[in-house]
């Protein structure tokens, strides 16, 4: 009987050795896991009743939150690719690196002038990429903002070019619509009275084709500009009934969200907030910089995040904090939170991974904010 019940020892020692070493085997941290394991809400939900109305509730929900890379410079935005790759800019390095394992492996340096606001901006993966591994960025020079389109391991191409440019207000945003075409933020560079300007690239919201050529069905004939009138837009984002919204930095007052639609104008530098001019068209959310200063937003859509589903989320700078919106099927705000105010810094961008939760960029290093040692960092934020 001695030597069964050693026997028996024996076995389940060597059993739980093997649980452990293929446990130990895999990255917890590893982005490419998140992505490889699509959230399951149902599954990942707790069980209690507390936690529960917890997950339904949008005003009450907390979400899970990991902090999935470390010791980045001044990360700008970030992409996925239909076939789960992540890919980063580094606004003063001006280098597009892909993020493995929570390390970063460069890419692609361009000779991006990081004076000011400036330097290597937004990046959007090409719809198709798992096909033809294209890359898109907004990159400022000394004498002006371009856009540029790369395959990986090729030299880049330049699709747009003459985007005035400054040290302040430079735009930078990147995103492919559900149109498949690539929309493009541009500040005023500093210069008001561009954002009026049909003949000025600058305070517009562009749509080109990914070529860089300019779509029959864009407002104005022969022209990229979807959109004017902007101060200096910061984030992108499409409901699920494909509208267009946007984030828009205002001059010490009134930062804005806007419902962008072709062809219409959103009155800076005429107006800022809400106005009664016929003429302009008023944002949809209006909140001061202290508490703002947004810029990259997603919509979550399919979310590993029930409770927020088709909420608009909105990293802020100066508000330090992560906006959440709902809004009705007209565009009209519904509902608003702050949350994680003070906890991680500045926000720069804020987006939807293939799994379904949120990815945060912080900007602490970015000369403005209070860095900790692990600065700058991805949040990956998920239903608990």
């Amino acid at each position: 009987m001695l030597m069964t019940r050693r026997n028996t020892f024996a076995s389940g020692l060597i059993v739980l050795f093997l649980l452990l070493s293929v446990c130990s085997s895999q990255n917890p941290r590893s982005p490419q896991n998140y992505l490889d394991a699509i959230d399951a809400p149902e599954t990942n939900l707790a069980d209690t009743t507390e936690n529960s109305q917890n997950n339904s509730d949008p005003s009450t929900f907390s979400p899970h939150i990991e902090v999935i890379a470390t010791n980045l410079n001044i990360p700008w935005d970030i992409t996925f690719t239909t076939n789960g790759r992540v890919f980063l800019t580094e606004r003063a390095r001006g280098v597009v690196s892909e993020l493995i394992d929570g390390k970063l492996s460069e890419i692609q340096k361009f000779p991006a002038h990081a004076n000011g606001e400036g330097g290597l901006l937004g990046i959007a993966a090409s719809p198709d990429f798992a096909n033809d591994y294209r890359l898109f960025v907004y990159y400022t020079t000394r004498s002006d903002n371009r856009v540029a389109s790369f395959q990986l391991g090729q030299s880049p191409e330049i699709i747009l070019s003459g985007i005035p440019s400054a040290a302040i207000h430079n735009g930078g945003r990147l995103a492919f619509g559900p149109d498949n075409m690539l929309y493009i933020a541009t500040g005023d560079s500093a210069n008001p009275r561009l954002a009026q300007d049909l003949n000025s690239l600058a305070g517009k919201i562009l749509r080109l084709h990914p070529d860089g050529s300019i779509p029959d069905d864009n407002p104005f004939p022969d022209s990229p500009v979807y959109a004017l009138g902007f101060r200096n837009v910061q984030g992108l984002a499409w409901d699920h009934n494909h509208q267009l919204y946007a984030t828009e930095f205002g001059p010490q007052i009134d930062d804005e969200i806007n419902h962008v639609q072709p062809g219409k104008n959103y009155g800076w530098p005429e107006v800022t907030g809400s106005s009664g001019n016929s003429k302009f068209t008023n944002p949809i959310a209006i909140q001061q910089p202290r508490d703002a200063s947004w810029s990259g937003i997603t919509f979550l859509r399919n979310a590993s995040i029930p409770a927020w589903e088709n909420n608009l989320l909105a990293a802020s700078l100066r508000g330090q904090r992560l906006w959440r919106f709902t809004f009705d099927s007209d565009g009209t705000l519904t509902d608003q939170q702050s949350l994680l105010q003070n906890e991680y810094g500045r926000l720069r961008a804020a987006v939807q991974a293939p799994d379904g939760s949120l990815w945060i960029l912080t900007n602490n290093r970015d000369g403005r904010g209070d860095p900790i040692a692990e600065d700058d960092r991805i949040l990956r934020l998920s239903a608990p």
